[in-house]
């Protein structure tokens, strides 16, 4: 009897069956992709669920009292371990300071979309319009409602808000996702003014100078924690703008799968941008042994496409707790002096 061949047939079975019980567009509105691992993603989410609901009851007792979420080493503990859906948005907007400037500015979302509109900002959002989230049937024009008039007023209002950086690519993907976890346009305002006025600043300018910085800082925190990548990138002259800007530049929107992500901007919005280097650490030291695999430029390429897939990165829980292990200590103050050593460099 040809066992190998049974236990190929039955692999494909449980394939086909969490493929029918599992649905083809997630919670969020994306469709999965036809390589989706639907097994793993099962195995995986029916160990996950019980983590969401012992989160859940957590934090409704923790709201419960005087809305607390006052900064503590308990929030910061609760935040770490996901913050539940159905609490995202206002968690986000407290800890991340978008609530107190919403309330300091009472119906100024408004008045920016009553005002008048610059042309080369709006033909610029416009022509990003059908490119954000082509995946996602929430933001296609056939669907009712249509996202994609929430995702122009706040990208056109947030260019008005702020001139410097006006809009940029990026900026869509990040919006898009505020819209879909606050429902709610001017939130979703405020939290990307967060982003990119405080919690990375000049990430979204002209120059780009935060953003190009922190892939350098990167780079030297590589050399500091995982020094045989470093070396083999230094060999084969590959620069880390090359392989992770868009880990930056997206906060791992369309490289982790979307339950990692918002793990992440759970995170980011209490802890800061330290946060996006644990992540890059934990992808890099993880998966080494791979990427030293690597002879030449293409490999390097290959390999970092290869690091942010599979059951690793999709086990959000696990994975979060791996950010806050595997990379070791990790504090602003080295963080910071290396933003000043590379800023200097790149200046």
């Amino acid at each position: 009897m040809d066992y190998k061949g049974t236990g190929g047939r039955s692999d494909q079975v449980a394939e086909e069956t969490a493929k029918d019980r599992i649905q083809r567009i997630d919670a969020y509105g994306f469709e999965r992709p036809k390589d989706f691992d639907y097994t793993s993603y099962e195995e995986f989410y029916s160990r996950y669920l019980a983590v969401l609901v012992r989160r859940a009851m957590k934090w409704s007792k923790l709201l419960q009292r005087n809305n607390g979420v006052e900064k503590s080493l308990k929030v910061k503990r609760y935040i770490r371990k996901g913050i539940p859906n159905e609490h995202r948005a206002l968690i986000w907007m407290i800890v991340s300071g978008a609530q107190a400037e919403m309330d300091l500015n009472p119906g100024y979302y408004h008045k920016l979309l009553e005002g008048e509109k610059n042309d080369r900002l709006v033909d610029a959002v416009l022509t990003d319009m059908n490119r954000t989230f082509p995946d996602n049937v929430q933001f296609r024009r056939t669907s009712n409602p249509c996202l994609q008039q929430a995702l122009y007023n706040v990208l056109v209002a947030y260019g008005h808000h702020n001139k410097n950086v006006g809009y940029c690519q990026g900026m869509n993907f990040i919006t898009g996702y505020l819209i879909l976890i606050t429902r709610d346009e001017e939130k979703s305002f405020w939290l990307l003014d967060a982003l990119i006025n405080r919690i990375l600043p000049d990430y979204y300018s002209p120059e780009m100078m935060g953003l190009k910085t922190d892939q350098e800082v990167l780079g030297e925190l590589v050399r500091m924690k995982i020094p045989a990548v470093a070396d083999l990138m230094d060999k084969l002259g590959v620069m880390w703008t090359l392989v992770v800007s868009r880990w930056f530049i997206c906060l791992f929107i369309d490289i982790l799968p979307v339950e990692t992500v918002l793990r992440i901007w759970d995170c980011l919005f209490y802890e800061g941008s330290k946060i996006l280097f644990r992540v890059a650490l934990t992808l890099i030291k993880q998966q080494q042994a791979r990427i030293l695999e690597a002879k030449n430029f293409p490999d390097v390429c290959d390999k970092f496409k290869e690091i942010i897939k599979g059951p690793f990165v999709m086990e959000c829980h696990t994975f979060m707790q791996k950010i806050f292990g595997e990379p070791g200590s990790l504090s602003m103050k080295t963080i910071n002096k290396l933003r000043e050593t590379c800023s200097a460099r790149l200046a």
